[in-house]
């Protein structure tokens, strides 16, 4: 799957002949499963129509700082715009318009929302031989370069004068093709398998109730967005939790009870390359369970329970180079508690949570951790949102991975 499924991409359309190009882009962008914006110049209105990119992008195309509703004139937020998008793409870039960018030149909305955005920015410059060779063309490919933008570099071939030479904009293929090669790069677990388990089981004492526990699978679920948001291939192993999937890319499975649960993670475990073990399992379940509801037939209610297989056991003796990562939430004697988990169930590190932190364990939006190593070294975490602790614990992995 591409690594733009689930991007929002801005497009910025400009005022050359490659702009019918742009039709072809939306598709290919939309086609790799990324929401598309589009902002044109005035100009570039000439060269291809915003209803076009309108229909091919499902979104109104944008080229004025105002717009006419039933309530009159609105103003259009360049600054929304450029928050929305996870990438801008200009293309084509004209000379004209590269010249803008390079200096700060902000007089439409196309260049209002450039000079906004927050996110990586890409241009495709398009333009006639002796404007692509010219010394002040070069100048802002330069400045835009130091910038931190990302210039796709445009080919040599026909151009619209007549002439033949550089300055024809890259294919769209081409472009789609080079941004992602160019996102791909910067991600430390690209071409990584990763499993993580999230959230209770529940384990059956007859249809209507349960043995289960408090956890949301929030920490699952944000190890599952953080590790998808560094370019690995996710399966996030679920118990019932009201949690939606954090990101199309991900596998989902959900299951139920601890047998599932062991049954999908020994499933998924040789084919992963790390494996993150945050579900909070249920150890014991009934033995029997009742296919009828039980009825309140006496005042004590009895039952036996068995205990449930360890997956994270069975993961550390099936382990070969995979990397497993477990968490233990602890009361008492946290840290000599956790150290015999990651020694005993053959972990590369383990995430240490207490009941005794404010702000950390079941339920919360926060959590606070330490991290236990199996050299003996423990790193200890300010109380942070699951997503900050998430991100820290991936950080970790990363770490782990390059060595």
């Amino acid at each position: 799957m591409s690594v733009l499924s689930g991007k929002k991409i801005l497009l910025g359309v400009t005022a050359g002949i490659a702009a019918y190009k742009t039709a072809f882009l939306v598709r290919l962008f939309i086609k790799a499963g990324a929401q598309v914006k589009v902002i044109m110049t005035p100009a570039a209105k000439e060269f291809v129509t915003p209803l076009t990119l309108s229909t091919l992008s499902k979104n109104e195309v944008v080229f004025s700082f105002t717009k006419e509703d039933d309530h009159g004139k609105q103003w259009n937020n360049h600054v929304e715009y450029g928050l929305w998008a996870d990438l801008m793409l200009i293309a084509p870039a004209t000379a004209n318009t590269l010249s803008k960018m390079a200096t700060g030149n902000s007089d439409n909305f196309l260049l209002a929302t450039y000079l906004s955005a927050k996110c990586p920015v890409y241009f495709a410059p398009a333009m006639d031989l002796d404007m692509f060779k010219h010394p002040s063309t070069k100048n802002s490919f330069d400045q835009l370069i130091s910038f931190g933008n990302v210039m796709i570099p445009a080919t040599s071939g026909e151009l619209a004068s007549g002439l033949s030479g550089e300055g024809r904009m890259a294919e769209p293929e081409d472009i789609v093709a080079f941004i992602e090669d160019h996102l791909a790069e910067g991600l430390p677990l690209i071409n990584k398998k990763v499993l993580i388990t999230a959230g209770p089981t529940y384990e059956a004492i007859d249809p209507v109730r349960f043995i289960g526990n408090h956890s949301s699978g929030k920490m699952g679920f944000e190890l599952a967005a953080a590790a998808n948001a560094a370019g690995a291939k996710v399966i996030l192993v679920s118990g019932p939790t009201h949690l939606a999937n954090p990101h199309e890319n991900i596998e989902l499975v959900r299951v139920q009870s601890a047998l599932e649960m062991f049954d999908a993670a020994t499933k998924f475990f040789p084919e992963v390359d790390i494996a993150i073990a945050a579900a909070a399992v249920s150890d014991y379940r009934p033995k029997v369970s009742a296919m009828q509801k039980i009825k309140k037939n006496s005042e004590i209610m009895q039952l036996e329970l068995v205990k449930n297989p360890d997956i994270l056991a069975t993961l550390g003796e099936a382990k070969k180079d995979q990397l497993l990562i477990g968490f233990a939430l602890e009361t008492e004697n946290e840290e000599e508690n956790a150290a015999g988990k990651l020694k005993k169930k053959n972990l590369d590190f383990i995430v240490l949570n207490s009941l005794n932190d404010s702000g950390a364990g079941f339920k919360s939006e926060t959590n606070k951790i330490k991290i236990l190593f199996k050299d003996g070294n423990v790193k200890t975490f300010d109380l942070k949102s699951k997503k900050e602790v998430a991100e820290d614990i991936l950080n970790e992995i990363i770490l782990l991975s390059n060595e």
